[in-house]
């Protein structure tokens, strides 16, 4: 079975960069390899929101927030997808997620604070 592990968030002032990775882990690379991969983030009171997806193929979707910040990329041969975030906003922060599409697969989530 498929294992996400999440990384890279931290406290990071307004109008910085962060790039999150999902490292899906037990996964075979070319099964990995067929998965769509989304990206989510919830915060505190409010329900987990899609953020982006990317399929096997790397191309991506956003929801209509992102507007242009945010960049969600794919690195088949290391089972890593990732999520760059730039320029950094208060109201990024969350809690963010990796899900494999059409799965109850998630990872444990990595915090993005960033100072209002």
């Amino acid at each position: 079975q498929v294992q996400l592990v999440e990384s890279g968030g931290g406290l990071v002032q307004p109008g910085g960069s962060l790039r999150l990775a999902c490292l899906a882990r037990r996964a075979i690379t070319s099964v990995f390899n067929t998965y769509t991969i989304g990206w989510y983030r919830q915060t505190p009171g409010n329900e987990r929101e899609l953020v982006g997806t990317v399929t096997p193929r790397g191309s991506t979707k956003y929801a209509e927030f992102v507007n242009g910040r945010f960049t969600i990329s794919r690195d088949n041969a290391n089972k890593k997808v990732y999520l760059r975030i730039s320029p950094l906003k208060p109201e990024d922060t969350a809690v963010y997620y990796c899900n494999v599409d059409g799965t109850d697969f998630w990872g444990q989530g990595t915090q993005v604070t960033v100072p209002g």
